[in-house]
This record gives C-alpha cells, structure tokens and sequence, in this order.
C-alpha cells in the first residue's frame, strides 16, 4: 500500500428520531443500542482488519468529553479530537481532518466514516474499502453506495454511471431524499445506491478539490486550523473563522462536481438507525417479533420494540407499537410513524423543554449526576466523582447545597477550608461560597447533593477554576 489509511469518524449529530433514548447532548452515537459497544465504539471496532493509523474525530464542542470517555473506556488510541464549535455539515469537518492530516508533509488516505452507522457484515464493508483503495491512491474521490434491499423514502441515494470495474462506477448525481415512487424505481434499475456517507480519498485529492470548486469553505478551514489549540485531549478550532464558513455537505460541495469521483458499491449490511422501526428491524426478537430491552413483560403482542431503562414496563395485546421508557419521558408512537418523532423533539425545543437536550443522568469529565427528586425550591441528586478526580471549583449566586457521603472520601474545597469527609458525613455550602469537590481514593465517591433555592438551574454557576475548559 503506497498510502497511509487514516480515519475520520464524524461523531456530530442529533439523532432526534431516536428520542426518548437520543438527546441533543448525548445523541444516538454514543448509544449501546445494537451491542455492549456504543455505535462510536463499534464504528472503531470494525477496522481492526484494515490497517490503519490512528483516527482523527470530528465532534460538537458539547460532545467533547464523552467522546473523550468512550474512547478511554476502549482503549482507543487517536491522532486528534478535532472541536467544531458550531455544526457546519460535512464538507468543513472533513476538511480540517484534511488540514491536520497534512500538517506534517503526510498525504494519508482520510477513510470518512459517520459514527452512528450499524454495518453487520464487517468482512463485506472490509472488502469494499480493499477495492476502494486502489482508485483513492490513482487521486479518485471515492464514495461507498451501499446496495438497496428495498425502496426507503429516508435516504439519499447515488446514481452511478459508467463502469470501471466489477464494482466500481463514475457518479451521475446525488439524489436527495425521494417519494416512495421515485425510490421504487431506482431500486428497480439497479442503477441507483443508497447514500450512506462514507468516503476515501487522499487528503491532497480533497484539499485541492475544495480549492476549486469552494474556496471559501477551504479559505476557513484554513484559517481555523492553523490558529487551532490543544486544550486536553482535544484540539480547538479557531472560532471566529470556522463560524465564518459556510454550511454543506461533501456531496453538494465536492462529489457531484468533480471528474474524478467514483462509486464502490458495499452490500455490508448497512443501516443508519433512523428511526425507531429501524432498530427494531435490526434488534433481536422474541418467537412473536417483539424486541426487548430492561424490565418488560409482554402478553399477546407482535411486533413491537419496547425498550424500558428505569421501571417495569407491561403490555397486553398491542402490535406494531414503538414504547420507550426512561427516567424522565415514556414515547409512545405507531411504528409507521416512527420518522415522525422528531416533531416531537422541535416541539420540546421551541418550548425550552429540557427532555429534549439531556437526561436525568448527566455525564461529565470526573464523573456524572443523576436527578432524583425535585420541586419548586429543591434539587436532589445522586453524584458520582471518579477515583482522582475533581470537579472545578465554582460558585453559586441562588442556591445552597448539602452534600452528604454515601460511600468513599470526599476532599471538600469551601472557601479557604479544606475538609475530608467519609461515609455518612455530610457539609453545608452556602450561596455565594466557592467550592469543590475531590476523590483522592480508589474507589468511587458517591454523595447525594441537596440543592436549595429561588433558582436551581445549571447556569447559576461561576468557575473560578475551569477543568478542561469547563464541564
């Protein structure tokens, strides 16, 4: 192999159709929905045959540290996780993988790969990029059209052109989501693929591509990347010029323009998990098609997926029904209407609902929360501190706390004191008084936190000292 293989996972994105289970703060790829591996951690998993270099991931600036944690807790090692602080679609994220990759005179092959895909045949999508790459070192910019099994109105498709071998064609056009008319005949034609966002191409073929045909988004891009920063694990962006940058996809920006991109069709087993119905249809079944997950009994049902995470959840005679249960929201919705859910997530958004942003359980770098009760004036929650770590050290202008230990030590910054507190102890934080919380055991420290006030919101919080800019 002349050329390097280097990944680019894209680990932005919402997944809104996945709602109770995705939220806008822990969307869908960081998700054990199909395994005991996230969709992120089995994105990595499936190139363990293909030689590569370590990958590069592009992720939202509010995704940052579970990404950070996912790849910890798989001992995943990486080139870069590269901050976008706004979402600008596809076509800049690739290209400041394209900018870092370059950076040493290097000239990989960037393997784009979206990180909340399901590929069940990994042999297959092994193969296929085995094919591709031939084309990617010969400067073509090669997109996988994975092989329709039936006419789905939620997909992009490809149409191909000429052939170049027994599985690879020039691309005609990219096709945006069709009506059940149109993607029945182009399933038909055996002309057409479905778009699933894959892509390899070296990262000079890409680079010199977007000079081209949008040099602005190159110009941006640029500029973003050579005044970037490392900040922890991560690598920020220049603000000011990546907000500047225009919004598009590889697609429309690159891959319909230029000459010299070619389609390696992937019969992998492919889906993108878009909806509901679509992880029932890829889920493990019972003998009366009903998929499973936590406490749920089920009398005199078909087909339904039922999914509960915190309370037992029971049903008698219903079919074709999707019922997910978590902490804070029950979604129940027809299974042919399950694309219709994110009408359901806008309506929550607009009415600044927080069900629609993050869960009760609240992950963050030392640790996570857990709300368990609430009221008018209070607040109680279940936090988790790691062994060595720390929360920042911050302040609170509307609210008191009482932190009790239930388990491990606790080393308690408050004011100019510092406290060790065990099991069954507990401290009293005033309003206004900076403090923070350590664990300088090895085991978990686990506390339950009182919160009390006029106003107990997440943005009644002045750091004094940030950890890994801010939590």
């Amino acid at each position: 192999m002349k050329s390097k293989i280097l990944p680019v996972i894209m680990a932005g994105g919402s997944g809104s159709r996945l709602w109770p289970l995705s939220r806008a703060l822990y969307p869908k790829q960081f998700l054990s929905l199909t395994s005991s591996r996230t969709l992120l951690q089995e994105t990595i998993a499936r190139l363990k045959n293909i030689p590569h270099i370590d990958p590069i991931f592009i992720c939202n600036e509010e995704h940052r540290f579970v990404v950070a944690e996912q790849l910890r807790n798989e001992q995943i090692s990486y080139e870069s996780i590269i901050l976008e602080p706004e979402g600008r679609n596809t076509a800049p994220g690739i290209a400041l993988a394209a900018f870092k990759a370059s950076s040493d005179n290097e000239d990989p092959l960037l393997l784009v790969l979206p990180a909340d895909h399901l590929i069940e045949d990994p042999k297959a999508f092994e193969l296929s990029v085995s094919k591709a790459i031939t084309h990617a070192i010969n400067d073509k910019l090669v997109t996988f059209g994975i092989v329709p099994s039936y006419p789905e109105t939620g997909y992009g498709y490809i149409s191909r052109g000429k052939k170049i071998d027994d599985s690879t064609f020039s691309v005609n056009s990219f096709i945006e989501k069709p009506n059940e008319i149109k993607a029945t005949e182009y399933v038909s034609s055996g002309n057409y693929y479905w778009n699933g966002g894959i892509f390899l191409f070296k990262a000079s073929a890409y680079l010199k591509a977007l000079q081209e045909f949008c040099p602005d988004i190159y110009e941006c891009c640029f500029k973003a990347i050579t005044c970037a920063h490392n900040d922890l694990d991560f690598l920020r962006v220049n603000k000011e010029a990546f907000l500047s940058c225009p919004g598009i996809s590889i697609d429309y920006a690159i891959m319909e323009k230029v000459k010299n991109s070619v389609v390696v069709c992937m019969d992998a087993l492919w889906n993108d998990i878009g909806s509901w119905s679509a992880l029932w249809s890829v889920s493990k079944k019972d003998n009366n098609g009903n998929a499973l997950h936590g406490d749920v009994i089920v009398e005199q049902s078909l087909n339904n997926y039922i999914h509960s995470e915190s309370r037992l959840v029971a049903v008698v005679g219903i079919n074709d029904l999707i019922v997910v249960e978590t902490k804070d929201a029950v979604l129940v919705v027809d299974k042919n209407n399950a694309q219709n859910v994110k009408g359901i997530v806008e309506y929550l958004k607009n009415n600044e609902r927080s069900e629609y942003l993050q869960h009760k359980e609240v992950f963050r770098p030392w640790g996570k929360h857990d709300t368990i009760a609430e009221g008018v004036r209070y607040q109680v929650k279940a936090v988790t501190v790691k062994p060595g770590e720390k929360t920042a050290t911050q302040l609170h202008y509307h609210r008191a706390e009482h932190w009790v230990v239930v388990s491990g030590t606790a080393k308690v910054t408050k004011g100019n004191e510092t406290i060790l507190l065990t099991e069954n102890e507990s401290i009293y934080i005033p309003v206004g008084t900076a403090h923070s919380v350590e664990n300088p055991g090895s085991i978990s420290l686990e506390l339950i936190e009182v919160r009390t006030g006029g106003y107990l919101s997440e943005n009644d919080v002045v750091r004094i000292e940030e950890y890994g800019a801010g939590y």
